[in-house]
């Protein structure tokens, strides 16, 4: 007999999503495991000092102590400027991390920063055109006075799921080139 696949359920378009600026340097995580482990990785891989992302391994490692009260978990975020792609006109490279429903400038390390939050509300496709062009007009908003932001992050809460849309002629705003 053929085993029976049920169709998923289709999450609801008009939900609850936030928008957060899309930073531009690469993606890193910290793994702080039950029993006091600390991994630190890049989008594919674990790193370390020896055979780092851009630096990154070896700044968590010297954060370490601070880091791991983030608690237990794989903690995702972007390590971002100064020699990291668009570098933002910044003298340094810093941590900001993705999850902006836990973490916020009050709760996180300080040697930590999370992603500028651009909108929290219901979704709607004219709300990515105005957050854009705002973007577009006024700059990062995490890197204040810097022109060319990548992007958005668009965090869809009842799908669970992460959309992205970028700062380039085929997917700016109409109106904007």
């Amino acid at each position: 007999m053929v085993e029976f696949i049920p169709f998923q359920k289709i999450p609801r378009l008009s939900r609850q999503c936030i928008i957060t600026e899309k930073l531009d340097g690469t993606n890193a995580s910290i793994y702080i495991g039950e029993k006091g482990e600390f991994l630190v990785g890049s989008r594919t891989r674990w790193i370390t000092p020896e055979s780092d992302n851009y630096g990154f391994a070896r700044w968590a490692y010297g954060n370490q102590k601070e880091l791991s009260s983030l608690g237990i978990g794989h903690h995702f975020g972007e390590w971002w400027g100064n020699g990291i792609q668009r570098g933002y006109n910044l003298s340094k490279k810093q941590f900001s991390l993705f999850n902006t429903s836990r973490w916020n400038s009050e709760t996180i390390p300080k040697c930590c920063s999370v992603v500028p939050v651009l909108y929290s509300g219901i979704f709607e496709s004219n709300i990515i055109e105005k957050v854009l062009n705002s973007l577009i007009l006024n700059g990062s908003v995490a890197s204040e006075g810097f022109m060319n932001p990548e992007g958005i992050i668009v965090y869809h809460e009842a799908s669970r799921s992460f959309f992205k849309k970028t700062i380039e002629k085929d997917e700016a705003p109409k109106g904007i080139k």
